[in-house]
């Protein structure tokens, strides 16, 4: 894998003298977790570099924790990821990632990452990465799709931030597509993707789209009680950061936005433990968030 760190005004000029063939990486994780004797267990594993799960000890009423990593410490463009995870019926998991995922500006390819989640009925799946870091002129194309049988319950989140901040860098160039679908038995429940490209900048400084957000946060929860959850879920999205919810059959979407990827973050995690702790679980993120 390449992964330089190069002056952007010479990028052009440096992409026509490297080779045209440059190491990729083209890692896999799937995972299937089922149940044995009442209790979560792991069906399935699969990895291929760069990708690796790790399986910390959770509290014994906690689901079954899985945690992604990518060993390359990043990714950049003509990466391609693809994760798949399976929760059979009456099993729970929690999967999340090791720390945020950095990704580095491309000499032109996509980084490509397919994500595939279902969800069985009387299954409970959490997905919950930390976020993604987009650095200038890299390149994202992100397709996720769940499944959601009926009688399953799911509850996901993503966060994008725009450049490094700690280093007072700003994303203005380079291509963000990242999409979502629920899907339940062969039907669409809800659909929504972000484009961004060519002037990036102007996009996130427009009053009426990202209005100078640093970091943009989406929040799912998918189950036939979602709607129990709503003004409750109102109320948690106004925190600090600008957010909001709303209700499209049984997926309920809230977002977060603000000039701070840090308070987007606290304001999402906060959501989301709150929320778990409305559908019975702790009002806690995994551990790791927290590290």
């Amino acid at each position: 894998m390449f992964a330089a760190t190069l002056r952007s005004d010479h990028l052009d000029e440096i992409a026509g003298l490297l080779p045209e063939t440059l190491q990729r990486a083209k890692g896999e994780a799937e995972l299937v977790f089922g149940t044995r004797a009442g209790l979560t267990v792991l069906r399935h594993l699969h990895q291929r570099t760069p990708c690796r799960i790790l399986f910390p000890d959770t509290e014994p009423d906690e689901p079954k924790l899985a945690v992604l990593l990518t060993t390359s410490g990043g990714l950049t463009g003509g990466d391609e990821i693809r994760v798949s995870v399976a929760v059979e019926a009456g099993a729970m998991a929690t999967v999340t990632t090791q720390a945020a995922e950095k990704l580095y500006r491309s000499l032109g390819p996509d980084t490509r990452i397919a994500i595939n989640l279902a969800v069985a009925e009387g299954a409970w799946l959490e997905y919950l990465p930390q976020e993604t870091i987009l650095f200038e002129h890299s390149r994202l194309d992100r397709r996720t799709r769940v499944d959601v049988a009926t009688g399953g319950q799911f509850l996901a989140c993503e966060m994008l931030v725009f450049g490094r901040t700690a280093h007072h860098e700003r994303l203005t160039r380079g291509r963000v597509f990242d999409r979502w679908q629920v899907w339940r038995d062969g039907r669409l429940l809800w659909s929504d993707a972000v484009l961004l490209e060519n002037d990036i900048a102007a996009a996130l400084a427009a009053p009426f789209g990202f209005d100078g957000a640093a970091a943009f946060a989406t929040a799912l929860y998918v189950g036939q009680d979602a709607q129990d959850f709503l003004p409750l879920v109102r109320e948690l999205t106004q925190r600090t950061s600008r957010g909001g919810a709303s209700l499209v059959g049984d997926v309920l979407v809230a977002r977060f936005l603000d000039a701070s990827a840090r308070v987007v973050r606290n304001d999402l995690g906060h959501y989301l433990a709150q929320l778990r702790q409305a559908t019975g679980r702790r009002a806690a993120l995994p551990r790791i968030w927290h590290s």
